[in-house]
Parts: structure tokens; sequence; C-alpha cells
């Protein structure tokens, strides 16, 4: 077969998802939630597309498994996730390249020397991570999410930052006018569910919450930090589905993200923008590469700030916030930025399949 126009040769693709979530995820999974994308995005470029995922997938390209329902409640169980791996590989060893989403996958994929391997590291490059990476350096090309996640691991070479996308059409662009700030996440320390509380009462401005509130941690970090700031304007709603989070960030007049970790992207920012919601977040991790400040929301050094900055979002441009997605977060811009990483590491094995 020929060349696609602009794109390359077409090639057989095959991703390795997580076996915590389906893709796309039910409810809280924003890596598969980009997963989703990907794939979708990649056959619509005329590519051939094989997506290893658990069995309650949904997403509209060639699928296959070996687990039949995802596995939530074994989250980080190597056994659980060496099973789904090797039998990933297996199944995809006739593609043109893998692109692995799983922390253990990049190791085994030492035993397939002619296949062509990419990975994409969607956590912190922490000690445990980063010594995995650098095990697998010159197997497998490095693909950070993030400029800042990147420089966070000097000793690995990262052969691209390719940050994540949304569809813009998907999202609702709202009016802002439903008399409300909005936290969206998890129920976690690192999110700052508590500081985006103490912000909105400062400011005297309603908080509606959309946590993911499952695990012990949560709940005890819930219990302790956050319940006791519910009321008075301060509400929390629980887990929302894919709808509701659309209603309530097109109504919400900010998002505040208060991240209190060097987070390494932050979907739901993205999110925001498309609907037209300024973010206003704290400056850790990649925040200023996404939020641009005075123009799509505001990067705020501490909860005063914070608090401050909720009445300025509301001269903030919406339209302003939309265009920044459409020209910089798309999932168009996140396909085209793999597939040029994909091109660069076939045409490095030299194994492009004899009928393309």
């Amino acid at each position: 077969m020929g060349k696609d126009e602009g794109m390359g040769q077409r090639l057989r693709i095959g991703i390795i998802a997580p076996p915590w979530a389906a893709v796309p995820p039910t409810g809280y999974g924003g890596t598969e939630a980009v997963l989703d994308r990907l794939g979708r995005g990649l056959q619509q470029l005329g590519h051939d597309v094989t997506l290893f995922t658990t069995g309650d997938s949904t997403c509209p390209v060639e699928r296959r498994w070996v687990l039949e329902r995802s596995q939530p409640d074994r989250i980080g169980d190597a056994v659980t996730e060496i099973e789904h791996v090797v039998h990933a590989y297996d199944e995809l060893r006739t593609m043109d390249v893998v692109h692995d989403h799983t922390n253990v996958g990049p190791l085994y994929a030492w035993r397939f020397a002619d296949l062509p391997g990419v990975a994409t590291n969607h956590g912190p490059f922490n000690e445990e991570l980063t010594a995995m990476y650098r095990a697998s350096q010159g197997r497998v090309a490095l693909v950070a999410i993030s400029h800042h996640q990147a420089s966070t691991a000097p000793d690995l070479h990262i052969d691209a930052v390719i940050h994540h996308g949304v569809d813009p059409e998907a999202f609702p662009v709202g009016r802002g006018d439903g008399g409300y700030v909005l936290f969206l996440g998890r129920m976690a320390p690192e999110k700052g569910a508590r500081e985006a509380a103490i912000a909105a009462r400062r400011a005297k401005v309603p908080l509606l919450m959309a946590a993911k509130l499952r695990e012990a941690t949560e709940h005890a970090y819930f219990d302790d930090q956050v319940r006791p700031l519910l009321g008075d304007g301060i509400e929390y709603l629980g887990e929302v589905d894919h709808e509701q989070k659309l209603a309530l960030l097109a109504g919400a007049s900010a998002l505040l993200n208060p991240i209190q970790w060097p987070e390494p992207f932050g979907l739901v920012m993205i999110e925001a923008l498309a609907c037209g919601t300024p973010v206003l977040a704290f400056p850790n991790g990649a925040a200023p590469e996404i939020v641009e400040d005075g123009h799509t929301g505001y990067l705020c050094a501490d909860t005063d700030i914070m608090s401050h900055r909720i009445h300025d979002a509301r001269t903030i441009d919406r339209q302003a916030c939309r265009a920044a997605v459409e020209r910089h977060f798309s999932t168009s811009r996140m396909c085209q930025d793999h597939v040029a990483l994909y091109d660069r590491v076939v045409a490095h094995h030299g194994c492009v399949s004899p009928q393309i």
C-alpha cells in the first residue's frame, strides 16, 4: 500500500493499555481516556490499530484481551500486570510497532528484539519507575507527557515529549453562568481538594466537588481533611459520569486545580479549557505548560492568591480557552505527534510490513 498523504506509511500499531480500567473508562481514568482517543485518532488517520486491553472495553478499534474485566481493585499488582503483558506481546508480535502504556511491559519487551517498541510513562519518574525505564533503554523509545516530567529524569533518554489531547468538538463551550467554581479529580491530598475548598470559602463563591472516592486512603483523607469543610456553599457531589462532567465544566466560572505535587500532565485542565472554562492552578508539574497565566487562567502561588483570582476568572475570555485546546491540545495533534515518532522508530528498526 502507498503512503497516506502527509502521514508517512500506513502502520499496524499495537497499543497495550494497563489492565486496571476499561478503555474508555466508565468513571475516573485519565490514562484510559487518552488511549481511547489515541486509538480512534490513529485509526482515523488510516492506520491499522489493535488495542490490547480488558474485555469490558468499548474503544471502536480491533481489541484483544486475556482479562475479561478491568481490575481496579488490583492496581499495582505485579502478577495481574505481568499476565496481561505476556499475553499482549504474544498477540501483538506481528505489529509494525507496539506502544506500551504499562509499567512492566517495557522490561518484557526485551524478548522481542525485532519488534519496534515505544513506551509512555503516565506517572512520575520516581526511583522505581526510573530504574525500570533505565533498564529498557535501547529497546523501546520513551515518551514523556510533559517537559516538566521529562526534566525529572535527566539520566534517561526521552525520545519525545507528547502532550495529551482531547476532541474539542466533544466538549461544549459553556457560559460559565452556573454560579459556582469546580473541583474535579481524585479525593487525594496531592490533588488539593482541601485547598480548593478553602480558596472558594475565602472568596465566598460556591464550590462543587466531583471526585473519585473509592480507596481507603481516599476515604481517610476525605473524612479528615474535606468533610469538615462541607456546607455553606461547599458541596461534594461524588464521582460523576462523562456527561455530568461536561455539564459541570460548562457551567463553572473556573476550575480550581491546586495540585500539591509535580503532576506529569493533568488531563482535567485541558478538558476544562475545551469547555471554555478558565483554570486556576498551583504552578506545579505540567500546569505552566497548559495554563497561560492571565490568558486561559491563572497560576496561583498559594491558596490566598487563588481565592482572589476566583473573581478575576470572570474576565478571562472563554473562547480563548477553547482556542488554546484547538491549537495545542487536540487529539489530532497528539496522534500526528505519535505517528511521527512511530515512523522514526520503525525506520530505525527497518521492519515495516512487506505489504505496506
